[in-house]
Formats: structure tokens, sequence, C-alpha cells
């Protein structure tokens, strides 16, 4: 089955969400399938519509001209607007802004490869105006629609190894699939970062992925990581927070309600596809010849709790726990006042015990094991 023929999560969403002066912006990293998902929503729209990329020249230079009545010349009749990777247009939040208040009926979806951009370009002038989605790499439940409970149970070892990238349904051969991450790091995800801020070091930010690559699931302190690479704490914490934006890193912060033996300052970073994680530290083994398959499963479900999270619209704050004398939990959700708390084995036969200080200081939390049987419903609900 085609991938472009897996429906999204989030389609439904975006459908409903493209309404007369408003921008619905959409979110995601490159090769996750936004213009697949363009091309989708369209052939459901009952109307005639603009498509413009913003990485063509051409298209920079018809909307520099800020002005209503050239954009009225552009659009003619049409009155829905679709640019892809937006954040190429210079000013492009203004230029979006003065169109839903000037052009009557303009609905306008916008997307972009890179949260810094879009962000920084359409944040103050948009304020209002816009209702923003993210989109990642397959998800579990979309892969449903392509694959049947047996399948899974395969195809579950597979993605720890090589990640959720929509194209990789199509490759066959692990070489090319290799390949493809490969090309996938250096010429797209890398190759954004460099272009912001004119950084010119990609080196350093390659050695810093590696670093992180070997500490999924552990504390990281920016300080030790600037000391390896030689680098300053400030552009560790500069380099982190761009490897965020552009969707190949998320972090996660320590829980805690001030208890003298909580860890309060801690962070933990995580990749949005195991693939990237996997190609960086140069590993493309099976899992039954690893030595981190804690590591990789944790990773990896912890990317799909996060998809289901954005895309059902839930609002919780992710942590992890810990204290100083080793009592931990991987995963900590509040939602709605309500701890819940997870430990992640991929062996179903591993046990775990709520920690007795967690259980001490929070009587009223949730806990349960996340294992490889059982971890379908909890990515769902």
């Amino acid at each position: 089955m085609e991938y472009s023929l897996i429906k999204r999560s989030i389609e439904d969403q975006v459908l409903k969400s493209l309404v007369s002066n408003k921008v619905l912006v959409l979110l995601g990293p490159r090769r996750v399938g936004k213009t697949i998902l363009i091309n989708q929503v369209v052939k459901k729209l009952s109307e005639p519509y603009l498509l413009l990329n913003g990485e063509n020249v051409d298209t920079r230079s018809k909307l520099k001209h800020r002005s209503t009545q050239n954009y009225l010349n552009l659009l003619g009749e049409i009155r829905m607007l679709i640019i892809d990777e937006a954040q190429k247009i210079p000013d492009i939040g203004n230029v979006l802004k003065l169109m839903v208040d000037e052009i009557k009926g303009l609905k306008i979806l916008v997307t972009g490869s890179s949260a810094f951009d879009i962000n920084n370009y359409t944040g103050e002038p948009l304020t209002g105006r816009k209702k923003t989605f993210n989109l990642y790499t397959l998800s579990e439940e979309e892969l449903d629609q392509v694959e049947n409970s047996i399948q899974k149970v395969s195809n579950l070892k597979h993605r720890l190894v090589y990640g959720n990238y929509p194209e990789l349904i199509h490759i066959k051969n692990r070489v090319d699939k290799t390949d493809y991450l490969q090309d996938l790091v250096s010429s797209y995800l890398l190759k954004d970062i460099l272009e912001f801020e004119n950084i010119k070091n990609s080196d350093k930010i390659f050695s810093l992925l590696r670093l992180i690559a070997f500490q999924v699931g552990s504390e990281v302190s920016n300080t030790e990581l600037g000391k390896q690479l030689a680098m300053s704490k400030n552009t560790v914490e500069k380099y982190l927070d761009l490897l965020s934006k552009v969707f190949i890193l998320h972090s996660v912060n320590a829980f805690s309600r001030n208890l003298r033996k909580e860890i309060v300052k801690g962070k933990r970073w995580y990749f949005y596809d195991n693939g990237l994680r996997n190609i960086l530290i140069g590993n493309m083994n099976d899992l039954e010849v690893r030595n981190d398959i804690g590591a990789l499963w944790e990773n990896y479900i912890i990317s799909e709790r996060i998809k289901y999270q954005k895309y059902s619209r839930m609002l919780v704050y992710n942590f992890f726990w810990r204290t100083y004398d080793q009592q931990e939990i991987d995963w900590v959700e509040d939602r709605g006042g309500i701890l819940h708390g997870y430990e992640f084995k991929w062996n179903p036969k591993r046990k775990a015990k709520v920690p007795v200080a967690w259980k001490t200081a929070y009587p009223d939390s949730k806990f349960e094991i996340i294992n490889s049987e059982n971890y379908n419903n909890w990515i769902r609900n």
C-alpha cells in the first residue's frame, strides 16, 4: 500500500480548522508527509486553491510587494491559499496578517519544517489569527491501516531500529534504508540548522547529537557536554534548542514538588525518531544482537505517546522522576492534577514495583508498566 493512502490522524482536524480569515500552520520535520497531507486535504475541498512553494524564488518575488491589491491580483477569485515551506518567505507573518485582515473569506494553510522560523515570523503578527498543528513520522495508530496484528509484532522490532519515516515503507533493502536515513540527516535535517543564523560548524552539531544518542533516557549535563566538545555551556544550550526546533530532539524535565530528596533540575533528551538516533551512533543491527534495547524501547514509546498527545490535543505536562537515592520513574504525566507514572520494559516478563518514595509522597497517583505487549492501549488513550 502506498503511504500516500494512509490517512493521517490530524487530517479531519485540519479540514475543520480551515476557516475564513484564519491561518492554519502545519509544522513538522522534512520528509514526514506534510505535502502528501496537503494533497489529501485539497482533494476533499470543493473549492479552487492556489498552491505556492516558499522555496521557489518566484513565490518570494510575488509576495514581496506587501499590498492588498497585489495579493488580490495574485489570488483572483480564489479564496484558498496554500504555502509550502512558508518559513523561507521573508516577513511571512506580516504578509499573512495583511491577507487575512483585508481579503474577506480567505483561508490560508502554510507548512514549515523549522519551528523557530515559523514561530519567529508568524508569532506576534498572527496573534489570534492562527491555529497550529504538528505532524510527525507515521504513528502506530496510523500504521494500523496497513498492518494486521501479526505483522505489527514483527514490524515493531524493525521500527525500533529504522524508525517511522513514511518513505521507508517502500524501501525493502536494509542497505537502502540505511542510505536513506544517512541522506536524511546530512541533506535535510542538519541543513535546516546550519542555514539558521549562518551556523557553519556541522561537525560540532553532529558530535553533540551522537553524545545525546548514547545518553537517551539518562540525565544530561550541558556543562559536561560542553567539556567533551570543547564548547561553552551556552553554545550547547543554543544548539540543543535548535535541534528541538527542527524536530530532531525533545527534552523532558524532572518532576518535583520540592521534596528534599527529589532531583529538581535534571533534563533528559530523546529523539523524535529511532532511525535518526541509530544512524547517528552507527548501529542498525537487529534487536537480538544489541545491548541498548531498553533505550530503544523508551525512546520509541515516548515518541509514540507524544504523537498521540499532540494529535488528540491533550492537555498534559510530561516529566521523569528521580530521587538522589536512585529511586526513579521513567515517565510522569500530570493530567488534570492527577499524576500518572509509567515504567518502560520491552520484555513483558520484566517486573517493576512502584518506588516507595513515590507512593509515599504521591499516594493518589497512578502507576503502570508499559511493555511490548500492552503498549497499544497506552498510546491510544
